[in-house]
């Protein structure tokens, strides 16, 4: 009974220890979660206008450009996933690469070849242990997404993208990341970033909306080949704001779910100590009372 006792307790201190580490992760997913939304927030606008500016230069020209020209057979398309660097995020990084793999496997159905570029070491962890290769990866600071390695990854893109298919480029690229909705959604999408899918032109203006006319200097491909590096970063860069908010909303929820989990092997292994140790002090009892009346029959004898 008291062997029983003492795996009880060591079960409570070693709950107790992994509801503090849980405990102090959710509060710093939750403290670091409010900038990440502002950091999405202000990236947003930016991103769209640039967005709308490419798409109009694209729209209202007749440059056959080859970043927003569709190539009549494309050979193979390039897949950007983005996921953590660090675990205990529920089912954040895996969602991502569920979604790459359904991806991988419409782009292969339509007769491509795929080649990945991965950001986050559970990218590049899942794809070493199912030994599949990568062009290209970036590791570390997954959570606090810098410029320089959107530029980095961009600059990699479009190098790729400029490159003949026969020469080892390639023709499409998709990205494929966390897009944050709320604390409580955060959902898996796929964009693809080039060749540029027109919006302004296809798309009718809102009632308060009016697109603007445009004039172009100094002309129609200077403009274009200013202006498409800094979409292409822009959305890459919008898209590892998004991923680093979703993974912090992710993480923080799944750190109170364990948290929760951990109070409750308290509770019941508390609940069973208590009983294990009411059940030892009425046999300590017993024994004592069974040994008096021991004695006191050898006594009257």
């Amino acid at each position: 009974m008291g062997a029983q006792l003492r795996v009880y307790r060591q079960k409570i201190k070693s709950a107790q220890t992994t509801k503090k580490i849980t405990r102090a992760m959710e509060l710093i997913s939750a403290s670091r979660i409010a900038k990440a939304q502002q950091r999405v927030a202000a990236s947003a606008p930016y991103s769209r206008a640039v967005t709308r500016a490419v798409s109009a230069v694209a729209t209202y020209s007749t440059v056959a450009h080859p970043l927003t020209t569709t190539p009549e057979k494309i050979e193979r398309a390039a897949v950007v996933i983005f996921t953590s660097d660090r675990g205990l995020a529920g089912a954040f990084s895996s969602n991502v690469l569920k979604e790459a793999d359904q991806l991988t496997a419409l782009l292969k159905e339509q007769g491509k070849d795929v080649v990945y570029y991965l950001v986050g070491r559970k990218a590049v962890g899942n794809f070493s242990f199912r030994r599949r290769t990568a062009v290209r990866n970036w590791i570390g600071g997954t959570d606090l997404p810098q410029f320089d390695t959107a530029k980095e990854v961009a600059d990699a893109v479009v190098a790729a993208f400029n490159t003949e298919a026969s020469e080892g480029g390639v023709d499409e690229i998709h990205l494929v990341y966390n897009r944050f909705l709320s604390m409580i959604a955060q959902v898996p999408e796929v964009v693809r970033l080039l060749p540029l899918e027109i919006v302004e032109g296809e798309e009718a203006p809102a009632s308060n909306e009016v697109f603007p006319l445009y004039e172009f200097e100094p002309d129609v491909t200077k403009v274009l080949d200013a202006l498409l590096p800094v979409y292409i970063e822009s959305r890459i860069y919008n898209a590892m704001l998004q991923s680093a908010a979703s993974e912090h909303a992710a993480r923080q929820k799944a750190m109170k779910s364990a948290t929760d989990n951990a109070d409750k092997l308290i509770k019941n292994y508390t609940r069973l100590s208590n009983a294990a140790r009411q059940s030892e002090i009425t046999q300590q009892i017993s024994e004592i009372v069974g040994g008096a009346d021991a004695l006191a029959t050898s006594d009257e004898d």
